[in-house]
């Protein structure tokens, strides 16, 4: 059986350059890289990674839990810090928590149990994932990205909501649609809360209050459909939805309702997931930063903080599309 020895013969470089290159550790040249992998090719050579986290006490993996894989929102942000953490020699261990506390109590215990090295984390209750959010703090590096729940002392990395809903408010003032109705999901995550209170107060800035009672359900496409049914479109010229599925259900459910969009309501989004760009209308919406929230994840995991946690708010911009009227002289985002 092959040994490392007989690879770093081969290849003509040192064991230490060996295994840095089959654990990803640290970055190696690349022609000396080339080398290495041809040579455990031709050997037959395969690296063995428990054996070195056994030595090391680190196993090279970060765990990451989200609370709905199928929100079109999580699997962009997975993928941004799965390529992070590829830059430093990481691997990803993600997990589902499928909108159950219990279920994501069980799959922290697991990754703690599996000895990742840090636990990048969106919770999905804001105050029922407090205790299994609370119980890792001290035993490793834990990062909150996105929501966020009560207490718990962590780092957190997410979006500037207030920047990313003023954006839309004022850009549906600027076009004439002053009468809106907020549609999002109930107040039971950081990020529903956030959201409401960022478009209220984006509101009063313009001496404006909600022309309808904000409907609240979940953030999917179905409940963005239901909630079409629900606005009064007597009262209502502007629908600001608090994710881009809950406004791709809206444009669908307003045009089983003969609502034409965005002549007779206009309609926003937030995140600009893939669909956002060719719905029909395309959405008007905002754009999360992916790459920099992951970025700023990985950062802070590998540079534990000194005093206390840090909290890191990004901010998004506006792509104006379709779905909303365009203010004079403004190009439509692509």
């Amino acid at each position: 059986m092959a040994t490392i020895h007989d690879v770093a013969r081969l290849a003509g470089v040192s064991t230490s350059t060996v295994s840095r290159v089959l654990s990803r550790s640290r970055a190696v040249q690349p022609e000396s890289a080339r080398k290495v992998l041809a040579a455990a090719e031709q050997l037959g050579y395969r690296y063995n990674a428990v054996a070195r986290a056994l030595r090391t006490q680190r196993s090279g993996t970060i765990g990451m839990l989200v609370p709905q894989i199928s929100n079109p929102f999580f699997p962009a942000l997975v993928e941004a810090v799965e390529r992070r953490l590829a830059r430093e020699g990481l691997e990803l261990f993600l997990c589902d928590s499928q909108r159950d506390v219990d279920v994501e109590a069980r799959r922290l215990r697991a990754l703690v149990e599996r000895q990742v090295d840090g636990v990048i984390i969106s919770p999905y209750d804001l105050t029922a994932s407090a205790p299994a959010v609370q119980a890792l703090v001290g035993q490793l590096p834990i990062i909150q990205v996105d929501r966020r729940v009560d207490g718990a002392l962590t780092d957190w990395v997410g979006v500037d909501d207030a920047a990313g809903f003023t954006q839309v408010v004022d850009h549906l003032v600027a076009v004439g649609r002053r009468r809106t109705v907020f549609v999002s999901s109930e107040l039971t995550n950081y990020s529903a809360r956030a959201r409401l209170d960022a478009v209220n107060a984006a509101l009063r800035r313009h001496g404006l209050s909600a022309a309808q009672e904000p409907l609240l359900g979940h953030f999917e496409v179905e409940w963005g459909i239901a909630a079409a049914g629900e606005v009064d479109l007597d009262a209502v010229d502007g629908i600001v939805c608090g994710n881009d599925a809950i406004a791709l259900g809206m444009l669908r459910g307003l045009r089983q309702r003969g609502v034409t969009v965005p002549n007779d309501v206009a309609v926003t989004g937030f995140d600009d997931i893939p669909f956002a760009a060719i719905a029909d209308p395309p959405l008007t919406t905002v754009r999360q930063q992916w790459d920099a929230m992951a970025d700023e994840c990985v950062r802070l995991l590998l540079q534990p903080a000194a005093h206390g946690p840090r909290s890191i708010a990004i901010t998004p911009s506006l792509q104006v599309r379709e779905s909303t009227p365009h203010p004079p002289g403004r190009p439509v985002s692509g």
